[in-house]
């Protein structure tokens, strides 16, 4: 089904509303995107259910393939959570970038074989399952598998977000002892992308942490996560702004697994249990980008209510009464 000439006018509704605000947030440096994209529960609110058709009937297999270049008229940015899981080759980055808008920047999660210490007891891990990893924090190994197949991509990679799961006592007893690993790791990278880093130990949000992060022009990833403090919270400590830009990952409702949401929310097609705390984290991160001229990217999570992309535009219509106000800013 070839794409129509001009495609802004058959979108649907919330999407046609939502993308004039998304771009022109991220003309202002503020990216507003989802955690990855291929889900049939937005047909009919982000994705034109016509365009997958085939034969008259709904085709998973060309939704997979080709929602990706609908979704950036949305969307100005998207979290990959798919390279966590492996190692992508040169040419799947070529797939990738050559089938998406030039104008989307991807973030990228760095693979697990990078960021996982020791192998959980899992069957999708296999023999090595319950064995110390070799490749953790491997700078040689992250280079060579991952940023150097990502160059001819740069400017098209809004960041790779190394999202470290938490760690047992056992392998890192105190913070101080992750954060000096992990300063090795990154001093020893090279330049020209943006690096971001997520934990899930809340007592590793210290000093030598943000410091590491600071001296080494890493993000700290502001993550609402189940263990993790609010997002209300974290925004209270400048510390936690450590380079010249901002990531952000609304994930999780505090005190929901993963599980439940899931269980909740399937297929994703609505908002069912609104997070007023998070979205006025939300609110407040973009308010500081936009007064700060910071570049943020901003990623919400199916998972945290429901619906990502209308928990963005219900914080994307806030920001927007922020600029219609004569005080330049709504009440929180």
């Amino acid at each position: 089904m070839p794409m129509p000439l001009f495609p802004e006018l058959d979108r649907p509704p919330q999407a046609a509303r939502l993308g004039h605000r998304l771009h022109a947030l991220a003309r202002q440096g503020l990216w507003f995107g989802t955690s990855s994209w291929k889900y049939p529960g937005w047909l009919g609110s982000i994705y034109s259910t016509e365009r997958y058709l085939t034969r008259g009937r709904f085709s998973r297999k060309r939704f997979d393939t080709e929602c990706l270049s609908e979704y950036a008229l949305t969307f100005p940015t998207v979290c990959g959570d798919f390279s966590f899981y492996q190692f992508p080759s040169a040419d799947y980055w070529k797939r990738l970038f050559g089938e998406s808008p030039a104008t989307l920047q991807v973030a990228l999660k760095a693979p697990e074989e990078i960021t996982v210490a020791h192998w959980p007891s899992h069957p999708r891990y296999g023999a090595r399952g319950d064995t110390a990893n070799a490749s953790f924090l491997d700078p040689g190994r992250f280079m060579r598998g991952f940023l150097d197949l990502l160059a001819p991509y740069q400017d098209r990679v809004a960041v790779v977000i190394l999202e470290f799961g938490a760690f047992a006592r056992s392998i890192f007893a105190y913070g101080a002892a992750f954060s000096s690993r992990l300063d090795e790791f990154l001093t020893a990278l090279p330049g020209g992308i943006r690096l971001a880093v997520e934990i899930r130990n809340p007592d590793f949000l210290d000093e030598p942490y943000y410091a590491v992060l600071a001296r080494n022009g890493v993000a700290h990833v502001l993550s609402a996560w189940t263990r993790m403090p609010e997002l209300g919270v974290q925004i209270t400590d400048d510390r936690a702004f450590t380079a010249d830009f901002t990531v952000v990952r609304a994930l999780l409702s505090k005190g929901r697994t993963y599980e439940q949401a899931v269980a909740r929310f399937e297929p994703y097609e609505t908002v069912q249990a609104p997070d007023p705390a998070a979205r006025a984290a939300l609110v407040a991160i973009g308010r500081r980008s936009l007064a700060e001229q910071r570049p943020a990217f901003v990623f919400v999570n199916n998972r945290l209510e429901g619906n990502a992309p209308s928990t963005i535009e219900a914080v994307a219509t806030t920001l927007e009464t922020d600029a219609a106000s004569p005080t330049g800013a709504s009440p929180a």
